[in-house]
This record gives structure tokens, sequence and C-alpha cells, in this order.
């Protein structure tokens, strides 16, 4: 599932590059692949490949919650680049494992803290991104707030997305819980990847299209369509869309099977595989301080997925 979501992530990525640049919409291509996202549900629903779980009212209003935040994300994202450099938001977004781990000890805290091989694994990751994005580090006061910001909330969405489809810890259930008294959290939530997306795809659609309209994109859009619009461009932002609904699966999915810190984990050792495969498609040059950045954070994934896998296989024998 992890080499799934590095090949999709690294198309939409490269894929996304192209496509805004005749379609410079960040937004409403946001509310396209949510749209796709949305489309790709309801087909696999009628096909029976999932099957919605009931929820209460409480929990589709959580779900309703992390439909915002997953909007918020990308929006708080979209707008800091517009006031740092590229280079400077990698580096700062490289920090999304640091993020994970603390927020992580207050949701998580059933799960226990990551161990020190991990933690050492984590250092040749981050600064590797450093390294492999150096360049033009500006920034405004402004823009490193929200850059930070974007940055928790990355690791918020991974934490919660994990979140809704794994079971509560079983020592909440059985040790802080009256036996007579069922509490919401008694209950796991196990959401299905595509039943957590077909109940997320629709209302972040909507917000998109809301802020699209309130920030005036959804004029120039109108505009763009009625005079620039063609079939082969329709075309590719149709692929697009479907490109971003597979890699919504096989995120969430990942996500379920490894755990959130490996996820940003992986979305660091992805921004460095982007790097390398620009370089190779777009004739791009690098330096040697990029190139020892790429090393560094391809040798610390490795070293972390070593890890990572070496601890599951002994849980598994005990």
């Amino acid at each position: 599932w992890l080499a799934l979501y590095f090949a999709f992530n690294l198309g939409l990525t490269l894929y996304n590059k192209g496509v805004l640049v005749k379609f410079p919409f960040p937004y409403t291509l946001t509310a396209v692949h949510a749209l796709c996202g949305s489309i790709g549900c309801w087909i696999a629903l009628e096909l029976g490949y999932f099957k919605p779980q009931p929820l209460t009212r409480a929990e589709a209003i959580t779900l309703g919650a992390f439909s915002v935040l997953y909007t918020v994300n990308i929006a708080v994202s979209n707008i800091s680049l517009q006031l740092v450099t590229v280079p400077f938001h990698q580096v700062v977004r490289a920090a999304t494992p640091l993020f994970t781990i603390a927020l992580a000890a207050t949701l998580l805290p059933g799960r226990g803290p990551p161990s020190r091989a991990k933690l050492l694994s984590l250092l040749p990751v981050v600064a590797g991104v450093g390294f492999a994005t150096y360049g033009d580090y500006y920034f405004t006061a402004w823009g490193l707030f929200l850059t930070l910001l974007g940055t928790f909330l990355a690791a918020c969405k991974t934490i919660v997305t994990n979140l809704l489809q794994s079971p509560p810890p079983q020592n909440l259930t059985q040790h802080t819980m009256p036996s007579t008294a069922k509490r919401p959290h008694e209950r796991s939530w196990s959401l299905h990847p595509l039943d957590l997306l077909l109940r997320m795809s629709p209302l972040a659609f909507i917000q998109c299209v809301v802020y699209a309209y309130f920030s005036g994109e959804l004029e120039r859009v109108r505009a763009f369509g009625a005079t620039e619009m063609t079939r082969g461009r329709a075309t590719a932002l149709m692929f697009n869309g479907l490109i971003a609904f597979g890699l919504n699966v096989v995120s969430f999915t990942a996500n379920k099977r490894t755990g959130p810190l490996t996820m940003t984990v992986a979305a660091n050792v992805k921004q460095v595989l982007t790097i390398v495969l620009a370089v190779m498609i777009f004739d791009l040059t690098i330096t040697p301080t990029n190139l020892v950045g790429i090393c560094l954070t391809l040798t610390g994934g490795a070293w972390y997925g070593a890890i990572e896998f070496g601890e599951k296989r002994r849980k598994s024998r005990t």
C-alpha cells in the first residue's frame, strides 16, 4: 500500500503541475478532486465493494468536522505558499512527523510513544528535506505562522484519519468503562476507506466551491470556461480527478495499515522522490547540497521502514 501511495502521490503531484499551468485555479481543482471522489465512492457502493457503517448524530458531526479540517488544511497550505518561497515551505512541512509525535501523545495515549530508534531515524529524513530543497529561503511573519499552522493541520488530519478507521485501544474500553454503560468511544469506528471517503468528499466539495466563490476564483473559472476551456483540457481535468480519487483510497488504506507517523515519514520521502523525478523529466539541475539531502532522506526513510517492519514482526510473534 505504501508503494501504491508513492506511485499515486508522485503521479498526481507531477500531473497537477502540468494541469495548473493551463488551469490556474487550485481551489476549483481541489473541488474537482472531491467531486470525483464522491462519484467514485458512489459507484463502488453500487457495485457492492463496501457497506456504509451506521453512525450516530455525534459521529456524523465528527465526520463533518473532519471534512472541514481536510479543506482548511489545503486552503492554509495554498495561502502560505503565496507568502513564503517553495523551499522554505517544504522545509517547514518536513517537520510534520514531529508534530505528529506530539499530537499522537495526546490523542493516542494508549498506543504509546515511538521507540528511540524511530525518533533517531526521523533526523536524517527531516534534515534531508532541508538540504534537498535548499535555495531561496524567504518568508514573512504571517507566512511563517500560516506555514506552521498548515504543518500542524496536516499532522492533525493524518492522525484523525487513522482514528476514524481504527478501533480504540482496548485498555480504554476494558478498564475505564462501566460495564453497564456504553459510551460513544466504546465501539470502534473502523470505517472502510471508501466509506470514509464517501462521507467526506461531498462536504469537502461544497466547502471548496464556497471558498472559491468568496475568494473570487469561481468567477475567474466561469470566464475561463467560456473562452478557453477545450475538450482536451476537460478530459485532463477528469483524468486528474480520477488519479486524486485513487490516491485518496490508497492513502486512507495505507494510513489504516501503517499508522499516522509512518504516513508523515512517507510524505517526506515522497517530496524528495518528486525532486528526483522532476530532475529526470524536466531536465533540471541539482546542486551537491541537494544531492546530499536526497540521499539523507532516502536513507532515513529506509531506516525508518526497517525499524517499523522489525517492530511489527516482533509484535506478531508475541
